[in-house]
């Protein structure tokens, strides 16, 4: 990244992918890290999966249900997590739509 321009990325300017129905991101990437600021529908549903990248994020707006390495949790505004790569999570958008930010390292190729 050089130049003054690359250092802020405008909203429309981000990658923009729907991962799962009702589910869509935006995302940009630096050097070794990823953010992705995720918008769910209500009701909406991350399959269970697993990626080889470490994740952590934060919910923004709205409740999420995460099963994660086979546990259940239920998460509001404010509460963080983190997920090691490798290990199996699903993600359900409970009681109206959510905005979540996530982290990933090493980038995720397939969100840029």
């Amino acid at each position: 990244m050089s130049g003054e321009t690359s250092y802020i990325v405008k909203h429309a300017d981000c990658s923009q992918h729907t991962i799962f129905p009702g589910v869509n991101i935006r995302t940009t990437a630096g050097e070794k890290i990823m953010l992705s600021l995720v918008e769910f529908e209500s009701g909406a549903v991350v399959e269970e999966h697993s990626h080889p990248h470490e994740q952590a994020g934060m919910l923004i707006e709205g409740q999420l249900t995460f099963t994660i390495g086979g546990a259940t949790f239920h998460v509001e505004a404010g509460d963080m997590w983190r997920i090691p790569g490798g290990v199996l999570h699903k993600v359900v958008a409970e009681n109206g739509p959510a905005k979540a930010l996530d982290v990933f390292h090493p980038i995720r190729e397939d969100y840029l």
